[in-house]
């Protein structure tokens, strides 16, 4: 069979698509295992590193996924599974709202128009996030039943597409299963222009002897989960049987629930090298966004369909440690922290 993943040269997607090649096979068409023969990386730019180096099986394509006709190439096979990560990211959607609406609306809709060309063969899953919860009348802890009520445009995309995912099902069109995801992390390498990138600058820059600036409080609480729990549910949502799905695709996937101070002694906790400082320091722009972004989220479907939930945060950071960071120097000190302005 053949994988497309979306976003495929990400972090998330590089990852999935490492995790992909080992285990070798998905449930294909036929509703058995079926051997990966084929994954098709595809983004709007290369990845900074080779994915399975020198793996007959993988391919690179650069493209734009609002172009509705490359995409409808890539998925070009019945045996098609599609992982469609590609979106543009929540701040970055605030700032540009027509870019918003064609990577992530035309986008989802070119990826779904592709799935529809094979004749309702092919499998697909979906990232959305939690982002497309909000609303003053928003409970304290959101479930999948919570009706959404986005108010960034980020969320209000995310939402618009698990709507499309659940109709081109219902019309046969597709397979499709939505996952709307925490926070991930820890993401290495740089900030991006995500409302939540600090939420791995926390954990990654101090680690890296760097600042990390918190622009929320303290006391803010967020969703998150470790990438490779991230990773390893997409897979099991995309193995997941349809008809324990039903109508609703969607589902929240497992996250721990922690504020920025559980973070900080976490990191404190688990760190083996001297750490550079935290300064919390609230940015109105961010803190309006966060404002209207789920604390907490209950994920009774996803347990029920096999996904998982973290150990720990400690764990979390433990595997970010393991997995991209060199061994450390044998000196040791605290965490430190300061409150700046807001």
């Amino acid at each position: 069979m053949k994988v497309v993943v979306t976003g495929g040269s990400g972090f998330l997607g590089r990852t999935l698509a490492a995790t992909l090649l080992r285990r070798g096979e998905l449930t294909g068409p036929s509703g058995r295992a079926e051997r990966i023969d084929s994954l098709v990386l595809f983004d709007a730019v290369g990845p900074t590193e080779a994915v399975g180096p020198g793996d007959a099986r993988v391919e690179v394509v650069v493209g734009d996924v609002a172009d509705a006709d490359q995409v409808r190439a890539l998925v070009d096979r019945d045996d098609t599974s599609v992982f469609h990560l590609a979106s543009m990211v929540s701040y970055g959607c605030e700032l540009d709202f027509d870019a918003a609406l064609r990577v992530n609306l035309d986008g989802g809709r070119a990826v779904l128009e592709a799935c529809r060309s094979r004749g309702g063969s092919c499998r697909l899953v979906f990232s959305s996030s939690i982002a497309a919860f909000g609303g003053a009348a928003m409970p304290d802890v959101v479930d999948d039943t919570t009706k959404l009520t986005p108010e960034t445009t980020y969320g209000t995309t995310k939402a618009i597409c698990e709507l499309l995912v659940n109709d081109y099902t219902r019309k046969g069109y597709l397979d499709g299963r939505t996952a709307r995801l925490p926070t991930v992390v820890v993401r290495p390498g740089r900030p991006n222009a995500a409302a939540s990138s600090w939420v791995s600058g926390i954990v990654r820059e101090p680690l890296n002897g760097e600042e990390c600036v918190v622009p929320v409080d303290r006391t803010t609480r967020v969703p998150l989960s470790g990438y490779r729990t991230i990773v390893d549910n997409l897979v099991r949502l995309h193995e997941a049987d349809g008809a324990a799905l039903g109508d609703d695709r969607s589902c929240n996937l497992p996250a721990l629930a922690v504020t920025v101070q559980d973070m900080i002694e976490a990191l404190r906790r688990t760190a083996d090298r001297p750490l550079g400082p935290i300064t919390v320091r609230p940015d109105p722009a961010i803190l309006e966004i966060y404002r209207g972004w789920a604390r907490r989220s209950a994920f009774p479907r996803a347990i029920a369909l096999g996904l998982t939930v973290d150990e720990s945060l400690e764990r979390i950071i433990q595997t970010y440690i393991d997995d991209f960071l060199a061994p450390p120097a044998p000196a040791r000190r605290s965490v430190s922290s300061s409150d700046g302005p807001s």
